[in-house]
């Protein structure tokens, strides 16, 4: 039997959430379409679909998501929330024209059991120093690192590591919210209804809140707000687009925050990176069915700024009127180790040693 536009949708996304792919890709092409999945960073051609079908399943996900159908012209978001075997899946859409027709992508944001961030470190030793940091009674925490290094994923451990030592009014502020999560209030970023995170992180001040987690640091009207709220008594987490530590410390002064301050307020700053683990039972040439299958394909290597190493760095930053950013030799030292110790794939020691991006 036919499998009809909404069955073959569902089954896609079904895939995807099995797959541990981030993301989906819809591109149609003359008379044929290519349906691609991204695994562990990386994009995967799934299948060919007759071109017909896959205008009907985006037109199928646009209106299912609120978007108009008919619009083809220019790019359209949305949302959408997907029930598949009693499970709730949250879907990120992006339409984008081109020169014939339009594509799309999807971002899968499962409903996951959050992990421990000693499943998600590769040392233990590196989950350890994270764990001491989130006692602070006060202060800021800094995440930095390319997209989708697991930033948030990271963050989310630590909050909950925290509300297990001390239960806390915890107060997220996102765009989007990544994981449903019962033990915090989570307010979503909505520009066009002028919620930004600068109007946002001031109203949920007024909420009481313990412990802030800031989605990102992205302007200087953010960075001011949030460095205040850690120097009056909140502990405040967030993230920031740097590649390294040090050049997250320079980028919050560029936000206009003064080095006295970010020296008063940091309890520390992490960059962080993703490496692929090799396969127990293929190696190196692990295939995709097999990564499909493995519950455990990558983990996390950080470099952590605290202490008199963090104080350290902010001078040497203060003290240089243009900081050069260079590739961290403390992140590439972590890699360097994962390689020696048989822990990760030759091929991204390889690149990261080139000073590209780990995934």
């Amino acid at each position: 039997m036919t499998m009809d536009v909404e069955q073959r949708a569902k089954l896609i996304i079904g895939r995807a959430v099995k797959m541990q792919a981030s993301d989906v890709h819809f591109i149609p092409k003359e008379k044929r379409g290519i349906l691609r999945y991204r695994m562990d960073g990386q994009l995967y051609d799934s299948e060919d679909i007759p071109e017909a079908m896959i205008l009907k399943m985006i037109a199928h996900f646009k209106f299912i998501s609120g978007m108009d159908p008919g619009e083809r012209r220019r790019p359209q978001s949305s949302g959408l929330m997907m029930s598949l075997n009693g499970r709730e899946i949250d879907l990120r859409l992006s339409t984008f024209p081109v020169s014939s027709n339009e594509t799309l992508v999807i971002r899968v944001f499962p409903q996951a059991q959050t992990h421990r961030i000693s499943q998600l470190a590769l040392f233990p030793e590196q989950a350890q120093a994270l764990q001491h940091l989130i006692k602070q009674p006060q202060g800021l925490l800094l995440f930095c690192g390319p997209t989708g290094t697991g930033k948030t994923t990271s963050l989310y451990s630590l909050l909950h590591e925290r509300y297990a030592l001390e239960p806390a009014n915890i107060i997220t502020l996102e765009d989007p919210v990544e994981q449903k999560q019962s033990r915090f209030l989570q307010m979503e970023i909505n520009e066009k209804a002028g919620v930004t995170y600068a109007s946002g992180l001031r109203s949920l001040l007024r909420h009481d809140p313990d412990i802030i987690m800031i989605g990102e640091i992205r302007d200087q009207e953010t960075a001011e707000i949030a460095v205040r709220a850690a120097l009056t008594g909140h502990v405040v987490f967030s993230t920031l687009h740097s590649k390294t530590a040090s050049g997250a410390i320079k980028r919050m002064n560029d936000l206009g925050v003064p080095y006295r301050d970010l020296q008063e307020v940091l309890n520390g700053v992490v960059a962080q990176e993703l490496v692929s683990l090799i396969c127990p039972y293929c190696g190196e040439d692990c295939s995709l069915y097999c990564r499909m299958k493995r519950q455990s394909r990558r983990r996390a290597v950080y470099e952590i700024l605290t202490a008199s190493d963090l104080q350290q760095a902010i001078e040497q930053i203060k003290e240089q009127t243009a900081y050069p950013e260079k590739r961290n030799h403390a992140l590439q030292g972590q890699i360097n180790k994962g390689y020696a110790l048989g822990y990760i794939e030759k091929s991204v020691y390889r690149f990261s040693a080139k000073g590209g991006r780990v995934y």
